[in-house]
C-alpha cells in the first residue's frame, strides 16, 4: 500500500530538487523586488491599486475567487515590497531545510498574488511554470518543521509522476506549437537564421550564433525538434530512458542559456530534469563527505499517521484535478474544443485562477525582423534626446548584455510592444511615456540613462526602428554590434495638460 504513495529511490533527488526550486524562487522574488515599484507601484506604469479597483467594478462574483491575491486586503507600495521581501526570506529558509512544506505554500501564494496584479509584466510562461511546479512542491516537500535528515517524510511517488507530466507537456507542446503554427521557417528548418538576432534580449554569444553557416543552423533546428519530441517520450521508458531524456533536455537548456537571456525559465526546466535521475546517480555525483552530513539516520517513515494520511488524501485530490484539467486543456488547444459537463466546467472555472496546470509553447511563430522602440524627450520639439534602457537594445555600439537569470520586465515588454505597428496595440506604453513626463522616480529608475536629470522633458515621443546585426567587417571597422533604419513614429509627441 505504501509503495503506491511513496518512493524510496528519490530521497537525494528530492533534496536537490527542492534546493534548486528554493533558489529559483529566490531569483524570482529578488528580481521583482528591484523593479516592482516602477512597474505596478502607486507611481508605476500600471499601478496595481488602480487595476484592482477596475476589477472590483467589473466582477460580479467573489473578487478573491476571480483574482486570488492578498493585495485585495492591502495594495500599498509597502505591501508590494513586503511580499517580495517575504518571498526572499521564505526561499532562503526553505533552501536550508526549514519547514519546507509550509514555506513552499507561502512562496506559491505570494507569487500567485504578485502574478495576478502584475498585469502585462507578470504574464510570461516561466511565471505560470513556476506557479505550477511550485504548487506541486508543497506536496513533494517534507511536512516537518525541521528536516534533520533527508530520509524523513518519504517523497510522494504520485507527485513525482505529476512533475514528470509537467516536463512532458512543457517539452512536447513546445515542439507541437511550432509545427502546427503554419510558420514555414520551422518546417523548412530555417527558424534559427532569425532567432538569435530577433530574440527579446540577445546576449554576446547571439551575434556569433547568428552568423554560423546555414547548414549548421538547420541541423541545430532539427536536433531541437528531436529533443522536444523525442525526450518526453523517453521519460516513459524506464530508468535509462529517463537518464537519456535528462541528458537531451538539459543539453538543450544549457545551449539556450549560453545563447540568450531567458530569465529563470531554463533553470526551472533543469530543475525538473533532476527528477529524471535516481538516488544512485546523484550519490555518485555528490561527494561522500558532503552526503554524510545529510545521512543522519536510516530511512524512516515516522511522520505522524494523521498528518501522513491527510497529506496523501490531499495529494490524490490534487492529482485528479490536475490530470483532468490538463487533459481538457490539451484537447481544447490541439483539437476542436468541446463543452465540458457542468461540474467539470465549474471546477475549471474555479481552479483556473490558481494556475494549477497550464499550456506551454514558446516561439510558435518566429519573428524575422527586429523592430525596436526608442523613447525620446525634448523641451522645444526640435532637439530630441534618447532614453537608454538598462538591457534593451538601443545604442548601436553597446554589446548585447548578459542579464539572465534576472528578468528586466519592462525591457522584455518593450520587445513585445514593438511587434505592433503603433502604441494602440500596447496602451501601457502611453502610461510609460506619461510617467516620464511626470518625472516618476520609480519608473525613471527602471531605465539605464535619463537625459533629463534635473527636470522631466516637456515632450516625449516614441520612434520605431528596424535593427539588424552588423557583419564581421562592419563591427571590426566601426565597433557597432547593430545597424538600424527608421521605420516611423510608434507614438507621436505627448505632453502634460497642466490645466
Amino acid at each position: 500500500m505504501l509503495s503506491l504513495f511513496q518512493t524510496n529511490s528519490s530521497y537525494y533527488v528530492r533534496w536537490l530538487f527542492l534546493k534548486c526550486m528554493a533558489a529559483i524562487y529566490l531569483i524570482a522574488f529578488a528580481s521583482l523586488s528591484v523593479q516592482i515599484m516602477g512597474l505596478i507601484g502607486s507611481q508605476g506604469i500600471l499601478p496595481a491599486k488602480d487595476y484592482l479597483e477596475l476589477v472590483a467594478r467589473n466582477v460580479d462574483s467573489s473578487h478573491f475567487g476571480s483574482l486570488p491575491t492578498v493585495f485585495w486586503f492591502n495594495c500599498s507600495d509597502q505591501m508590494l515590497q513586503a511580499i517580495c521581501w517575504a518571498g526572499i526570506i521564505c526561499s532562503l529558509l526553505a533552501f536550508f531545510g526549514l519547514a519546507q512544506g509550509i514555506l513552499f505554500f507561502l512562496m506559491w501564494a505570494m507569487y500567485l498574488s504578485l502574478f495576478h496584479v502584475g498585469q502585462d509584466f507578470l504574464g510570461f510562461q516561466w511565471d505560470i511554470l513556476l506557479l505550477e511546479v511550485g504548487f506541486l512542491c508543497v506536496f513533494f516537500a517534507p511536512w516537518r518543521f525541521w528536516v534533520k535528515n533527508i530520509f524523513e517524510d518519504p517523497p510522494s511517488r504520485i507527485v513525482l509522476y505529476l512533475l514528470w507530466w509537467v516536463l512532458f507537456r512543457l517539452m512536447f507542446q513546445s515542439g507541437l506549437v511550432k509545427l502546427l503554427s503554419g510558420d514555414e521557417s520551422w518546417t523548412n528548418l530555417t527558424a534559427l537564421n532569425y532567432h538569435f538576432m530577433t530574440q527579446p534580449i540577445p546576449n554576446p554569444v547571439s551575434w556569433f550564433m547568428h552568423w554560423l553557416p546555414g547548414w549548421v543552423l538547420k541541423c541545430s533546428t532539427f536536433i531541437m525538434f528531436s529533443i522536444e519530441f523525442g525526450c518526453p517520450v523517453l521519460i516513459l521508458f524506464g530508468r535509462w530512458g529517463r537518464m537519456a531524456a535528462c541528458l537531451g533536455i538539459s543539453g538543450l537548456m544549457i545551449i539556450v542559456i549560453l545563447t540568450g537571456n531567458y530569465c529563470f525559465f531554463n533553470l526551472l526546466v533543469l530543475a525538473l530534469c533532476l527528477l529524471l535521475l535516481n538516488d544512485a546517480l546523484v550519490k555518485k555525483i555528490l561527494s561522500k563527505k558532503f552526503l554524510s552530513r545529510q545521512e543522519v539516520s536510516a530511512p524512516s517513515a515516522s511522520l505522524n499517521r494523521v498528518i501522513w494520511w491527510t497529506k496523501q488524501g490531499m495529494i490524490i485530490c490534487v492529482a485528479l484535478i490536475i490530470i483532468l484539467i490538463s487533459a481538457i486543456n490539451f484537447n481544447n488547444r490541439w483539437a476542436a474544443p468541446r463543452s465540458s459537463p457542468g461540474p467539470i466546467a465549474l471546477l475549471m472555472k474555479y481552479a483556473g485562477p490558481f494556475a494549477l496546470t497550464n499550456s506551454y509553447g514558446l516561439f510558435a511563430v518566429m519573428t524575422k525582423t527586429r523592430p525596436e522602440i526608442i523613447l525620446e524627450g525634448s523641451n522645444d520639439g526640435r532637439v530630441w534626446q534618447a532614453y537608454e534602457f538598462k538591457w534593451k537594445i538601443g545604442d548601436l555600439k553597446r554589446r548585447p548584455p548578459q542579464v539572465a537569470a534576472h528578468q528586466p520586465r519592462l525591457d522584455w515588454q518593450m520587445w513585445f510592444a514593438a511587434m505592433g505597428s503603433n502604441y494602440q496595440h500596447s496602451p501601457w506604453t502611453v502610461s510609460l511615456m506619461q510617467k516620464l513626463l511626470e518625472g516618476s522616480k520609480p519608473v525613471v529608475d527602471l531605465l539605464g540613462t535619463n537625459p533629463f536629470p534635473d527636470q522631466p522633458p516637456k515632450l516625449v515621443r516614441a520612434l520605431i526602428y528596424e535593427y539588424k546585426f552588423t557583419d564581421a567587417k562592419t563591427r571590426r571597422e566601426t565597433g557597432q554590434w547593430w545597424e538600424r533604419k527608421l521605420l516611423g513614429l510608434f507614438c507621436p509627441p505627448l505632453y502634460l495638460n497642466k490645466k
